[in-house]
């Protein structure tokens, strides 16, 4: 059975190369949206995980940090497994995030899709 992994980025290019890399694995679905209101839209579709951006710069959208998106993602869903992606290396935000109940932080650097395949398949080992 596939597991369904939503990717949530403002970033356009790195939602396609998320999509990308995730989509041609037999086993996973991937879904993308650039913005928290439409991952909440679809959270009736159960993802099994989600990996989602920190800071949010579209315009006319209501929530501009993954925090925000967090926290409303646990009220519908407090048991996902949720993976937080960010330009920021920084020790407050990370603990932050932490302690809201993420189950990791990988910082946007010159590696991070390698540390989001391990830690996707470190995730999904754990729940089999």
């Amino acid at each position: 059975m596939s597991k369904l992994i939503y990717f949530v980025d403002d970033d356009k290019m790195i939602l396609n190369l998320l999509e990308y890399t995730f989509k041609s694995r037999d086993d996973y679905e991937v879904k993308t949206f650039r913005t928290g209101e439409d991952c909440l839209a679809a959270m009736h579709e159960k993802p099994n995980l989600i990996v989602l951006d920190h800071n949010f710069v579209i315009e006319n959208t209501k929530f501009t940090s993954g925090l925000e998106i967090l926290e409303k993602i646990r009220e519908v869903d407090n048991k996902v497994k949720i993976i937080m992606l960010s330009g920021e290396d920084n020790k407050l935000v990370i603990d932050n995030y932490m302690r809201c109940g993420v189950d990791k932080f990988i910082v946007k650097n010159s590696f991070f899709i390698d540390s989001l395949i391990d830690s996707i398949i470190n995730i999904f080992n754990q729940l089999n």
